[in-house]
């Protein structure tokens, strides 16, 4: 459901809201829930009743939809940390329906995490909502490859992120490193929002700025704001353009599409990053890049033959073995030493 190459079940189109600035689903099939129950359930029936109905309205991952949705109502995190007493205890008629009308915007296939409005990401739990994009499992194993790296520095350390969203990324690194300080950017006024609201929230914020700034345009006052960094982080939007039209309607109509499409080849926005890390990153600072499988040689092939000061150092696998993590580092150049 929250993979980035998922196709379309039926037919869905998106319209835009004027009054929230974000799309809205509508779907070409009508879909409705099953009516509120007259008599009580317990939790496990209910969990029973809305897997079978998203299975058969075509909802992905039925089953934890449900189980993650009834959990929530039931104050856990997975439908499994829920004592089995609770689970067949009957609901009160105010969580029945909590749960009918969070389960009613799954169905209009709002992602889980929205429909919830949190998420965890590695150790911390960040607040979620449309149309800021939710960070997906490769990006923790990103944070890990980062982590890893800067644990073997010493002193303080300051470190880029492009693209914040949720904030994810950043907070994460803040929480495991407490010598580190970061700067985070999204063109995005709504991933600004949420990055500075996950910030308070996690007690953070004081170790973290926040800019509403787009590298593509703004470019000037991201390098007057950003010099000399150990460490710059990125997962920007790096499809295809033409495999937009393919994404499931979870991500297609709810989630920020710029947050997505890279461009004809997936670099639009990628080219601009290792053109800013050649600029602010220390001597031997490092970037840290999560891409399309297909990007690491291009990648690499365009640093080489634009920038002399960013070298190529490696591309590591996610979990499904796939080339999606690329390692740049910044070197002195003959002009550093002159």
């Amino acid at each position: 459901m929250w993979g980035r190459t998922l196709i379309e079940r039926f037919t869905v189109g998106c319209r835009k809201s004027k009054s929230q600035g974000i799309r809205v689903p509508y779907v070409v099939r009508a879909c409705s829930g099953p009516a509120l129950p007259v008599d009580r359930l317990t939790p496990l029936q209910a969990a029973t009743l809305w897997r079978q109905h998203f299975q058969e309205e075509g909802v992905s991952e039925p089953d934890h939809s449900s189980q993650y949705i009834i959990a929530h109502v039931l104050g856990a995190k997975t439908f499994e940390s829920v004592k089995k007493e609770a689970l067949s205890e009957f609901l009160s008629p105010e969580k029945t329906e909590q749960i009918w009308n969070l389960c009613a915007k799954r169905l209009s296939r709002m992602p889980v995490q929205y429909v919830i409005e949190e998420w965890d990401f590695r150790d911390i739990t960040l607040k979620m909502r449309p149309p800021v994009f939710i960070p997906r499992p490769e990006t923790e194993e990103l944070v890990e490859i980062v982590l890893s790296d800067l644990q073997k520095k010493s002193g303080p350390l300051c470190m880029v992120e492009v693209g914040c969203g949720s904030g994810a990324i950043s907070l994460s690194l803040l929480k495991g490193l407490p010598q580190l300080k970061a700067v985070a950017l999204d063109q995005s006024e709504n991933a600004v929002n949420l990055t500075k609201e996950n910030a308070l929230r996690l007690g953070l914020e004081n170790r973290l700025e926040i800019y509403h700034f787009d590298i593509l345009k703004d470019a000037a006052t991201v390098l007057s704001h950003c010099s000399g960094v150990s460490a710059m982080v990125s997962n920007p939007p790096y499809l295809y353009t033409e495999d937009m039209s393919s994404l499931q309607p979870e991500i297609l109509c709810y989630e920020d599409p710029a947050a997505l499409d890279g461009g004809a080849d997936g670099l639009a926005l990628i080219k601009q990053v290792l053109i800013l890390a050649s600029q602010i990153l220390l001597n031997h600072g490092r970037l840290y890049l999560e891409v399309d499988p297909r990007h690491p040689p291009l990648i690499q092939r365009w640093a080489e033959s634009h920038l002399e000061e960013l070298q190529y150092v490696v591309t590591k696998q996610d979990f499904n073995n796939r080339p999606r993590f690329c390692i740049l580092q910044k070197e002195e150049t003959n002009e550093d030493h002159k």
